[in-house]
């Protein structure tokens, strides 16, 4: 036991994290996501993604405390009420239930009165297009008549822009992209990261979607972009806030937020390409 114990630990020294609770999460939620679109017309993914979302909104309230910025307590009603509207209405109803929350917000913010009202009320406008609003696509592509493979192929190519970005960059990382962000993120990374989610969209989109594979190609690359983007938006929080993570509700991963951050930012993106193509 004291070997295993001793070669577990030399595993997540390499890592730089608990890699197997890591691993375990990933398969536990993947688990999820698969089952709550296979019964019950997929409700029950809804019920799990408005779940993450609240759990969400309570990490950046917490992390913006530290701060001293208190984010308005409507907005897990507003979040409610965006997911209400993106599944029985689609892009139409994210589109005017956003225009409706958006005021409401400001008006909530306002009764507390003049003071701070300026960091409040950017705080929570952020908070509502960071969180709910963007994850809001989720529905809208879970809600198609092949949602699941929508959903999997989102879930895959940012599988695969982190995983292989993080593999590429334990073993060969030496060039820091931008180390005031985020200080682990490498060129050498970024390159696996391009190479196996080109592949993976060319896979998905080729399999799933009788698209050619320099589409799905494509696809892979734009994902690295949104991606990415989204991994360096959430450090920037965290660094500006002294924070190594969002939260410890998931192990090896941090909270909600550190887990989806890369999802949050590619769900529009995937949901307009297949679109577009389908």
């Amino acid at each position: 036991m004291s070997d295993l114990h001793s070669i577990n630990e030399a595993i997540n020294k390499w890592a730089g994290r608990k890699l197997l609770p890591s691993i375990g999460v990933g398969i536990v939620i993947l688990g999820l996501v698969i089952g709550s679109l296979s019964f019950f017309d997929r409700i029950l993914f809804v019920l799990l993604a408005l779940a993450f979302v609240y759990r969400g909104i309570w990490e950046m309230d917490r992390a913006l405390s530290r701060a001293n910025i208190d984010i308005c307590n409507s907005l897990y009603l507003t979040s409610t009420v965006i997911f209400l509207a993106a599944w029985f209405e689609g892009i139409a109803g994210i589109a005017v239930a956003t225009a409706l929350t958006v005021p409401f917000t400001l008006v909530a913010i306002l009764t507390r009165g003049p003071k701070d009202f300026v960091k409040s009320a950017f705080a929570s406008i952020f908070t509502l297009a960071y969180i709910p609003f963007l994850a809001s696509f989720l529905l809208v592509m879970a809600k198609e008549e092949d949602g699941l493979r929508r959903i999997m192929t989102l879930v895959v190519l940012v599988a695969c822009n982190d995983t292989f970005g993080y593999i590429f960059g334990v073993l060969l990382g030496k060039h820091k992209i931008a180390p005031t962000i985020s200080p682990k993120k490498s060129w050498e990374g970024l390159i696996g990261s391009v190479i196996f989610t080109a592949i993976g969209g060319s896979l998905m989109l080729s399999t799933y979607f009788d698209q050619a594979w320099w589409v799905g190609a494509l696809v892979g690359l734009g994902t690295v972009v949104t991606a990415t983007s989204g991994d360096f938006i959430e450090s920037a929080i965290k660094r500006d806030l002294d924070l190594k993570d969002m939260g410890a509700l998931l192990p090896g991963h941090g909270g909600v937020l550190d887990r989806l951050d890369s999802v949050l930012l590619t769900s529009p993106f995937i949901w307009a390409l297949l679109n577009l193509v389908g």
